[in-house]
């Protein structure tokens, strides 16, 4: 077959199915997802969970199954609440499927069929027509007036309009118009497949807070083992039994191993998420929390993030005068017209809308786009001047029209009273007679300066005429005005913008959109400063080094970016040191949205492709979203480092029994049983951390840089290890001994099961009462509680409550005090335990004094400086 045949008449059938045979069905790639098991298993074999279930086996081996029982409980139960919290994983391969359409066109053998998508095979002839999705990848033959919507895949908000020989890819869609294309790739080779191949391929990213979960298990692992063999030693050496000493080290390893951190941690980030959906952050990620919190560098898109995504006409010029208007899609907002003008504007609007097929209607109370934003936007301008659109449309039907072509660029339509012609000024105002031309021209001048999309609206009498062609309609025009028309940035944006400055964010712009149309965008919410130069994807260097030092100068703007610069600028960005967080709405972010450190998709407006791609979703599409969320991201990080600081203070505790007996060579007896020390670390102690991993953000968060970096740091650990936990730690021995020495006993003396397990019992209250205290002290590392108020985080108070009611009921109720092997203590016992509380917040009151007043002294007073926390 001839190629004039071939684009006459199409494929013949019989090798339409010949190429469908030896190439396959025109269809995405299959993802590649994990197997729900594997998932499952995955929640149970992190670092920090080997940990706890290395702690579960050796409680196993020293007879203790209660103990082993319970820690794997903890395991499990964390994991089935990460698995549910985190279930949806990525689907953008999987939803890009969708883009397809599943009937399609075609003309094969001379006739027009309608066939499945996946039937399609080179060399067909597709025959498409306004509202068709193209099904693969297609070289145009013939248009009529076509407009290809290509958003998805390029980012660029305006329709683009090819030509003859132009490609048509496959999940783009014609909006208006006609075409014939012959398919050129199909199924796996096409544009859109090689993004998915993107999107599956790019790495998940490590977030800061695992890295640093990771370092913090090694380091008490580490510590951990360590000490249990030591005390495995101590003991062969004072002449226990080697079964005796196996059983200590596993309960001093065991007293090492904070358990109830990692419940803790998982759901501080739970409450971090819950809060940041108050805020309009969505999170599918727990860890994306934290990690938001950690960012260095956001790259932003503009459209409906910066701006409003929605196009309105914010100045027409006529010849009579000029006009104003707000925006948004509010048809009753007012429109400022120069007196004498009124009816001039009002011609101009009402022309623009004529020739427009967007436009507004009312659904569920509210005022809904339909079509093209930009002819909604003449809409919206004829009705705020009191045009019915509505009546113009049924009352007057159109009798001819000549679509937008991209060689004339106008279009125009007749009806039974004019012609009205719209389109770009350098094509409509040619066509005009001279008058206001000068001033057209010095509006046009003045529009674009501004960064406006501009519009020229012209028009003649009908003459109960029917032109056949627009040569025989566009001619003897009268101009009626110029539109000037914006997608307004968000009123918030610019406050946002010196928000993500103070807090040490640099922020860029990285959209697919025209140049012009992004400068003149930073240019209004303050991004970039007037003359900076604006990057496009195909201008940036091949150099990651170069790039990477552009891409860190304040305020970048880079324009035309293609899905794989977009990729590649997050890979340099995070090659370079920085957390980065990437925002998108379409197909061709996935690839960069899965790359980042933190995918941002948006919610309102953005595909399901993104949003699967993407670790938050702004439910309102607003950047200052993104403010708000970095602020309770950085929350939970602070946060996280409060609880693992009370998680600390208390391992101090558990572990000083073990090492009194040691150096009492065994003659002083153990005042805690690893039972007990696991009822304080997942009972009493949980409850209160959770609570401190809702402490409410401080006012400083984003006055500094971010907060990431080490958990474990110096200051936690003096406060841990130097200052809480000893105080802690004092007290409850002091409890114990005080118990045992009123109950008769002497050193050197066997010690009765009664008196040592009522001594206990002390013992495990001095703790909990110091740890009640404790929590309240945790809150600041520079700040008293009675500073900060006791009630300003609204569930520390009851959950403390909680901890010492729970604590109370393993000390009192008998049943369960005989199973850990306490019993209730005597009223001296109470006495010191009570008392601990207070002790631990006066050395909290002076550790914090002691601190502030070194941080005032002059440098050359200060002996060893402090890091302050929040």
């Amino acid at each position: 077959m001839s190629t004039t045949d071939l684009e006459r008449d199409g494929l013949d059938p019989a090798e339409a199915a010949r190429r469908l045979a030896a190439d396959g069905p025109n269809a995405l790639p299959a993802p590649r997802r994990r197997s729900l098991a594997r998932r499952v298993v995955a929640q149970l074999v992190h670092v920090f969970a080997l940990l706890l279930w290395a702690a579960a086996g050796l409680a196993w081996l020293g007879g203790m199954p209660q103990l082993a029982l319970a820690i794997v409980a903890v395991v499990v139960l964390n994991a089935v609440f990460s698995f549910l919290q985190e279930a949806r994983a990525d689907r953008a391969a999987e939803r890009l499927r969708a883009l397809l359409p599943t009937q399609v066109t075609v003309r094969r053998g001379g006739h027009d069929l309608a066939v499945d998508a996946a039937d399609v095979v080179r060399g067909d002839l597709l025959v498409l027509s306004a509202g068709d999705r193209v099904p693969a990848d297609a070289d145009l033959r013939t248009v009529s007036s076509l407009l290809v919507d290509t958003s998805m895949l390029t980012g660029e908000s305006e329709p683009a309009a090819p030509g003859t020989g132009d490609v048509l890819y496959a999940g783009t869609f014609v909006v208006e118009g006609d075409g014939a294309a012959v398919v050129t790739t199909t199924g796996e080779r096409t544009r859109l497949a090689q993004i998915t191949r993107l999107t599956t391929a790019a790495t998940e990213p490590v977030t800061p807070l695992t890295r640093e979960l990771h370092r913090l298990v090694r380091i008490v692992a580490l510590i951990a083992v360590a000490a249990g063999l030591g005390f495995y030693l101590v003991a062969l050496a004072l002449g226990l039994t080697a079964v005796d000493g196996f059983l200590l080290g596993i309960g001093v390893t065991v007293a090492l191993v904070p358990e109830g951190l990692l419940p803790t941690v998982t759901l501080a980030l739970a409450w971090g998420a819950e809060q940041m959906a108050h805020r309009q952050v969505l999170v599918r990620n727990l860890d994306a929390v934290e990690t938001l919190g950690s960012v260095t560098h956001i790259c932003t898109d503009k459209t409906g993030t910066l701006t409003q995504n929605q196009m309105t006409v914010v100045e027409v010029w006529t010849p009579q005068g000029t006009a104003r208007a707000g925006a948004g899609y509010d048809p009753g907002a007012r429109v400022d017209v120069a007196p004498g003008a009124r009816d001039a504007v009002t011609l101009a609007a009402r022309t623009a809308a004529r020739c427009s097929d967007g436009h507004l209607r009312a659904q569920d109370g509210r005022w809904v786009s339909h079509g093209d934003p930009m002819e909604v936007a003449m809409d919206v301008l004829a009705r705020r001047l009191g045009v019915d659109t509505d009546a113009e449309r049924s009352g007057r039907p159109v009798r001819s029209r000549f679509p937008f072509d991209p060689r004339r660029r106008r279009m125009s339509v007749v009806d039974d009273d004019c012609v009205l012609v719209k389109g770009a000024p350098d094509a409509v105002l040619p066509l005009c007679g001279s008058t206001g031309d000068d001033g057209a021209a010095a509006a046009v001048a003045a529009f674009t300066d501004r960064g406006l999309r501009v519009m020229a609206v012209a028009g003649r009498p009908a003459r109960d005429e029917t032109p056949a062609s627009p040569a025989q309609a566009e001619h003897d025009l009268t101009l009626y005005g110029v539109l000037g028309l914006e997608d307004p940035p968000r009123t918030d944006v610019s406050d946002a913008l010196a928000a993500c400055r103070r807090a040490g964010i640099a922020v860029a712009m990285v959209t697919g959109d025209h140049p012009a149309t992004a400068a003149a965008v930073a240019d209004q919410v303050g991004l970039r400063q007037p003359g900076d130069p604006v990057l496009t994807g195909a201008g940036l260097p091949a150099d990651d080094d170069a790039l990477g030092a552009l891409l860190e100068r304040p305020g970048v703007v880079v324009a035309r970016v293609s899905p794989e610069q977009k990729l590649r600028i997050a890979r340099v960005l995070r090659a370079r040191g920085h957390v980065v967080a990437m925002t998108g709405d379409g197909v061709n972010d996935g690839p960069a949205l899965h790359e980042a450190d933190i995918g941002i998709a948006m919610g309102a407006s953005g595909t399901d492709v993104a949003r699967e791609a993407a670790d938050l979703v702004l439910l309102d599409d607003h950047f200052a979203s993104i403010v708000a969320g970095v602020e309770q991201g950085r929350a939970t990080y602070v946060n996280i480092r409060r609880f693992l600081t009370y998680h600390l203070t208390d391992n101090v505790a558990e572990l000083t029994p073990f090492v009194v007996w040691a150096l009492s060579s065994g003659q002083f007896p153990l005042a805690l049983g690893v039972l007990q020390i696991l009822a304080i670390d997942l009972g009493t102690d949980t409850i209160s951390a959770v609570a401190l991993g809702a402490e409410p953000p401080s006012r400083r968060l984003l006055s500094g840089p971010p907060v990431g970096g080490s958990l474990f740091d110096r200051s936690v650990a003096r406060r841990a290890f130097g200052v809480l936990g000893p105080a802690v730690a004092a007290t409850s021995m002091l409890a114990f001994t005080v118990s045992l020495l009123v109950a008769g006993w002497r050193p050197g003396t066997t010690v009765p099961a009664a008196t040592l397990a009522a001594a206990s019992g002390a013992t495990f209250l001095a703790v909990a009462f110091s740890q009640a205290a404790n929590a309240f002290a945790c809150r600041s590392f520079t700040e008293v509680p009675r500073r900060l108020g006791w009630w300003t985080n609204r569930l520390l108070p009851p959950a403390v409550a909680a901890s010492l009611v729970l604590a109370l009921v393993l000390v009192c109720v008998p049943q369960l005090a005989r199973a850990l092997g306490q019993a209730v203590p005597p009223v001296a016992g109470w006495a010191v335990a009570v008392a601990a509380a207070g002790v631990t917040l006066a050395v909290d009151a002076l550790d914090k004094r002691v601190r502030r007043e070194r941080a005032a002294r002059p440098p050359e007073e200060a002996t060893s400086p402090s890091p302050l926390v929040p």
